[in-house]
Parts: C-alpha cells; sequence; structure tokens
C-alpha cells in the first residue's frame, strides 16, 4: 500500500505542485517538484516518486522512482520509507528482496506510519522475509488498527475470530470487524454479518446479519451474495423467498462462488418457470445496477 502525506516541505512552490497533481496537472507537478527534488527537499523526492511510479506526467518508470523513494527515505521521510519497502516486496525497479522490505517497513512502522505498519504485519502473517510470527503480527496490525486503518483492523479481527497468535476471542473480533464494517470494508461486513447470523460474539441475529451481508453484497462480494441467497432461501430475517434465493445464488456464481450455481439449480427445481425468469430478470436488473439496490 503506497502513500503520499506532507513532510518536511512548507515551500509554496511544493503546495503548488502538489495541488496541481491533485488536479490531474502532471506537466506543472513535475515542473514544481523537481528543482525542489534536486535541492533535496524530501517531500518533492517524495512526489516525485510517486509520479514516475505511476506515469503520471512522465513515463513509468519503476528504477527512477526507486531513486527518488530511496533518496528521500535516506532522510528518515516515512512516506517514502513505506514505499520504498513496497518497491523491494514486490520487485518493482529493483530486484525482490524481502529482508530490504522489511527494513524499510519497519522504519517507517517505527515511527507511527499506519500503511507501513499495516505493511509489516502481512509481512509477519504470511512470513515473507522473517519467519512467521504471528504475535508479531498482531502487534503492527493493532498499531495500525488503532489509528483506525480498516484493512488491519480486519485483520486483526480475523485473528482474534480464529486464535492467531491471541486467544480466540470472538467479541473482540466482533470489535474490530465492526470498526472496519463501518468504513465500507466489505470482506470485514461479510464477516460481521456471519457472526450476527451465527451468534459467535454476540446475540443471533439475523435481521443484522442481513443487513450487513447486503452491504458487502452490493460491492460485489461473492460470499456475502451467497449468504443472502441462504437468508432469502430459509427466511432468515426475510420473508422465505425462492426468486431472491435463486438471483443471489445465480449473482454470487457469476463472481466466482464455487456452491452458488449448485444452490441455483436446486431452488431451482422447486419453483415454477415464471418466478425462475423472475429470478434471471432481476439478476440481469441487480447487475446493471452494480448491485445496488437489489
Amino acid at each position: 500500500v503506497l502513500l503520499s502525506g506532507a513532510g518536511t516541505s512548507w515551500g509554496a512552490d511544493y503546495y503548488k505542485g502538489v495541488f496541481a497533481a491533485q488536479s490531474g496537472d502532471y506537466a506543472t507537478a513535475l515542473r514544481e517538484f523537481r528543482p525542489l527534488a534536486e535541492q533535496g527537499d524530501a517531500d518533492a523526492q517524495n512526489g516525485l516518486g510517486l509520479m514516475y511510479l505511476d506515469g503520471e506526467g512522465v513515463p513509468q518508470d519503476y528504477k527512477t522512482a526507486v531513486k527518488w523513494f530511496s533518496l528521500a527515505a535516506e532522510q528518515g521521510y516515512a512516506d517514502a520509507q513505506n514505499n520504498l519497502g513496497f518497491m523491494y516486496r514486490r520487485g518493482q525497479g529493483v530486484p525482490q528482496d524481502y529482508q530490504i522490505a522489511r527494513k524499510w517497513y519497519t522504519l517507517s512502522a517505527e515511527q507511527g506510519y499506519t500503511n507501513a505498519q499495516y505493511n509489516l504485519g502481512l509481512m509477519y502473517y504470511n512470513g515473507k522475509g522473517v519467519p512467521q510470527d504471528y504475535k508479531t503480527a498482531v502487534k503492527w496490525f493493532s498499531l495500525a488498527a488503532e489509528q483506525g486503518y480498516a484493512n488491519a483492523q480486519y485483520n486483526l479481527g480475523w485473528m482474534y475470530d480464529n486464535g492467531e497468535g491471541v486467544p480466540q476471542d470472538y467479541k473482540t473480533a466482533l470489535k474490530w470487524y465492526t470498526l472496519a464494517a463501518e468504513q465500507g470494508y466489505s470482506r470485514a461486513q461479510k464477516d460481521l454479518g456471519f457472526m450476527y447470523h451465527n451468534g459467535e460474539g454476540v446475540l443471533q441475529n439475523y435481521k443484522t446479519a442481513f443487513k450487513w451481508y447486503s452491504l458487502a453484497a452490493e460491492q460485489g462480494h461473492a460470499t456475502a451474495q451467497h449468504n443472502l441467497g441462504v437468508m432469502y432461501h430459509n427466511g432468515e430475517g426475510v420473508l422465505q423467498d425462492y426468486v431472491y434465493a435463486h438471483m443471489w445464488w445465480n449473482i454470487a456464481a457469476s463472481n466466482g462462488d464455487e456452491n452458488g450455481g449448485k444452490l441455483r439449480d436446486e431452488v431451482a427445481e422447486k419453483m415454477y418457470t415464471r418466478q425462475i425468469n423472475k429470478a434471471q430478470e432481476l439478476a440481469q436488473e441487480c447487475v446493471r445496477k452494480e448491485y445496488k439496490g437489489c
């Protein structure tokens, strides 16, 4: 995860470049950033690195992006340290090197930089560049989660949900899933729906489960779409409705859900032809509406 933010530069030219970049005027941004970067301004060096990374106003050039990120990172600029870690982790502009990625992520994370804390947590969780260590992953995810970073909140919820690096604790999992879900994080919305659906860490509440599944389904989350089909099929939190069960399972299947197609075909055996036709029409309409208001 990359991010650019304010750091040491307060010059009017730098902010002119920032505003230009934000408005898509990359030629002006480049004109303002380059002289500052060449004078050693870390903000501008990081900004220039991002432009080369994304090919905005210049040809995309990972090696040049690494050059500018490195100059800023060596000055202790946390954004650039995180970005440089990302480049080494992905092998963009440099040979892939998880150890060096960890070094830069750590330097950034120790300054409290949220993205780096999250990225470092991922490395420990997955055992990339370090021995797999769930407890250390929990440490870094926690620091990022406490700063409101939704991805980290979700991952921390997952670890409490599954007892990875911490004792299994559904109530704490519910807390972190909720915080991430309220920021619109679809995986957290789906898992929060599952907890309410099954009464894990909270009293079973089908209507609340349906609410969270719906929010995730609207973002195209196939498992949440599948689960809505289950709720319509069983009449959980909503009136039983095979037409909508068929619709959601059909949509879930089209988005890669393994069992959606099977369940769609099974419920079709209980339906009249006109109901199947209606479910198919609703599915097509729902896809056209990008799953909103289905």
